[in-house]
């Protein structure tokens, strides 16, 4: 543990101690940021990487992004478009710790994902995919601050469990920065673009979102509603309120969430029953 903030930041964006990332995510970043990259050309670096390939489309055809048909990579970077696959990507080896090391905090994950898209479509709102993706990457931090610092999480978790506080108060106290933060410094040490790295990095404080807000609310409100289902587990007993220029922002009213609360409840079983999948395999 450290108590220097800088010195915990340069720890956690030391994503050469990331576990397994492979070597085709340094290709595929390469690639991302030249003009030039077919979509085509992309889809066959990432498709080198069987394990990976399996990951994508596993996740691609999930709930959170509304169970499509997809079969190839190249499929799914045409559907998805190519900045979901690559945080996908990006992403998959974290997943597979979560998934084994921490089932409630990816089943959560998986409902703030499913939970942002359907609020997307229902508010007719464009990029509902990378919304999703949003909404599945909004806790990274806590991953990487379990992976990364151990000691903290401990400490952060009994603060958790003795005081009665939030996660993100208790992580304030213990290491100087909160998990939104931190997922947000690893979204910009990944390339990742502001309309995911903004999410990630202030759904717990949407008005600091200044070119991402709208997006940035869905998933503030996807991971409320999810917390309020008691669907999987973020590390939080209560429910956090619903901050008033998220409501604003999306202009909601108490039919719509309804509704969509409603929706949430229908699409969980499906989650559910796909988490149950992912973790038999």
């Amino acid at each position: 543990m450290t108590d220097n903030r800088s010195d915990l930041k340069k720890i956690i964006m030391d994503t050469k101690t990331l576990p397994t990332l492979p070597n085709v995510i340094h290709k595929l970043n390469a690639l991302s940021v030249s003009n030039k990259s077919s979509v085509q050309e992309m889809a066959r670096i990432v498709s080198s990487d069987q394990v990976l390939s399996a990951r994508i489309l596993r996740l691609a055809n999930s709930p959170s992004y509304g169970f499509h048909r997809v079969s190839t990579i190249t499929n799914a970077m045409i559907l998805l478009g190519v900045n979901v696959v690559k945080s996908l990507a990006l992403s998959s080896s974290i997943f597979a710790i979560m998934e084994k090391e921490s089932i409630g905090l990816w089943e959560h994950s998986l409902g703030v994902g499913v939970a942002a898209n359907l609020i997307a479509h229902k508010l007719g709102l464009p990029e509902c995919e990378e919304i999703a993706t949003a909404g599945l990457l909004h806790d990274i931090g806590k991953i990487i601050i379990g992976l990364k610092c151990p000691d903290a999480e401990k400490a952060i978790l009994e603060l958790v469990r003795t005081r009665n506080m939030y996660v993100l108060e208790a992580e304030l106290e213990i290491i100087d920065t909160d998990h939104a933060e931190v997922g947000g410094w690893l979204s910009k040490s990944w390339f990742l673009p502001d309309k995911l790295s903004e999410p990630i990095a202030f759904h717990h404080d949407v008005v600091k979102s200044e070119n991402h807000r709208i997006k940035t609310a869905v998933v503030h409100i996807a991971d409320a509603l999810i917390k309020a289902s008691g669907f999987g587990n973020s590390g939080d007993s209560f429910v956090p309120k619903i901050q008033g220029i998220a409501w604003d922002t999306l202009k909601l009213n108490e039919q719509l969430l309804t509704e969509l609360v409603d929706q949430i409840e229908d699409k969980l079983v499906e989650v559910k029953n796909f988490s149950l999948e992912m973790l038999s395999n």
